[in-house]
């Protein structure tokens, strides 16, 4: 029992610092404390707004009294206050009273007043509006000079008009029981709804930041191996003397191992430029033939020493023009190429075909090699990932060129080649231009429908 409940502890923990979990009760402490402010400040412009307009309504009442000499007409004693007179129903059936004081400080006989409750001594010549307590009850009061007939003509004297503040307390009250009530509701919406906001925006996030980790992992696989076998062939060079050959044997596997860890670190610092470059390189018009043509020549010496034959053909009836950054096509055809010769084995074949069809460019790269299962393909592009044994690659060339052709607006077609193995096809949007379009080009491109090589000596780029 207290192991499950030590577990259901730890999992509500990982919960509660999730990043979604985190957004959520963040936005809702905001939305709550701005809510609380917010509702604070309402019950005070409204009980403001409301003691305005009873202030207003006692002035009025004033001022009608003063200009007639007599209240106004009785009615009905207010409800829930005893012996009040009625002189004017007001808002929410609160009623207005006034006390009228002679020369003498003797409160007069009105019409309607004879139930008036007796005004406190310290409020019998008050000025501005103040509120006071009669009986148990707020009194919101006001007065002002007054000038009365008597017998011996118009005398002067004093009048005070009150109104009971009730209505104003009950309708604070009210709208502060609304605010509390409506709180809740509202903190769980908030929370809910900034949870589920927090959950899709996190979770590419969170997809990144576990294929980060997977990736540091895997790297650090990888690096590991070509250092661990540089380490052991130096201790066992040094762990006693040897002959001339043995050092060599031993030399010769960490050029090895230092040539592949060179190449995986390359790829590795390409792939982090790549994601973390805030914009992509400028992009420029592209004769493809051109690259594929450089890219088919420099890897010549690298089927040769295989006995592989390798081989390139542009077809359309108009130039492979597309618009992308022209050293990452150029990377792009070195990880395919280079993956063609690796995987096609010795005296295997590989063929480049550049093809300008209609409104796209495509790119084929086939091989002879064992090809590609099915069920590999959708993964191919993973970092790290490798569908064959063979050795002497890291699985991160096709990550490369996977990037590439997402960034210049490609897409991948993975499928069988007529020579039986791989057959890797990339096809472009087709861009309108002249050929040779690049500044300072001056190679000759190949002819639409016919095979090459072409001799290029000044590309550059090497396979992954």
């Amino acid at each position: 029992m207290n192991e499950r409940l030590g577990t259901a502890t730890d999992a509500g923990r990982r919960w509660v610092h999730t990043v979604p979990t985190q957004v959520a009760l963040r936005s809702t402490a905001a939305v709550a404390a701005v809510y609380l402010v917010l509702g604070a400040l309402v019950v005070l412009i409204v009980g403001h707004n409301l003691s305005a307009g009873v202030d207003q309504r006692i002035a009025k009442g004033i001022t009608s009294m003063q200009t007639t000499g007599k209240p106004f007409s009785p009615r009905q004693p207010a409800q829930g206050v005893p012996g009040f007179g009625d002189l004017l129903g007001g808002r929410f059936g609160t009623p207005l009273f006034a006390w009228v004081f002679g020369p003498d400080g003797n409160v007069q006989p009105l019409l309607g007043t004879r139930n008036n409750p007796e005004l406190p001594a310290g409020a019998q010549h008050v000025t501005g509006p103040e509120t006071i307590m009669v009986r148990g009850a707020e009194l919101r009061v006001m007065g002002s000079p007054i000038q009365l007939v008597s017998a011996d003509g118009l005398v002067d004297g004093w009048v005070v008009v009150g109104q009971v503040t009730t209505g104003i307390a009950q309708a604070r009250s009210t709208l502060v029981v609304t605010e509390i009530v409506v709180f809740p509701v509202l903190v769980v919406l908030v929370f809910l709804g900034a949870l589920a906001v927090g959950r899709r925006v996190a979770a590419p996030l969170e997809r990144a930041r576990v294929r980060q980790l997977e990736f540091t992992a895997d790297a650090s696989h990888e690096l590991r191996t070509p250092l661990s076998v540089i380490e052991a062939e130096a201790t066992l060079a040094l762990s006693r003397p040897r002959e001339a050959e043995s050092y060599r044997a031993s030399f010769a596997r960490v050029e090895v191992e230092s040539k592949r860890l060179r190449r995986l670190v390359d790829d590795l610092l390409w792939l982090a430029r790549f994601d973390a470059a805030p914009d992509p390189p400028d992009a420029e018009l592209v004769d493809l033939g051109v690259l594929a043509a450089g890219a088919v020549e420099r890897f010549r010496p690298v089927a040769e020493r295989r006995s592989q034959r390798i081989s390139g053909a542009v077809s359309g009836p108009a130039a492979p023009m597309i618009t992308a950054p022209p050293d990452w096509l150029d990377r792009l055809l070195g990880v395919l190429l280079d993956n063609a010769c690796r995987y096609s084995g010795e005296a295997g074949e590989v063929r480049v075909t550049v093809t300008a069809d209609g409104p796209h460019v495509r790119l084929s790269v086939e091989d002879s090699g064992p090809g590609i299962p099915p069920e590999q393909r959708e993964h191919v592009f993973d970092r790290f990932h490798r569908a064959s044994t063979t050795p002497g690659g890291a699985g991160l060339g096709l990550a490369i060129g996977d990037a590439v052709v997402r960034a210049t607006g490609g897409r991948w077609t993975v499928g069988d080649s007529p020579a039986g193995g791989a057959s890797m096809t990339v096809v472009w949007p087709r861009a309108a231009g002249e050929r040779n379009a690049r500044a300072g080009d001056d190679r000759p491109s190949p002819e639409p429908s016919t095979s090459w090589p072409a001799t290029v000596t000044d590309s550059k780029g090497t396979g992954s």
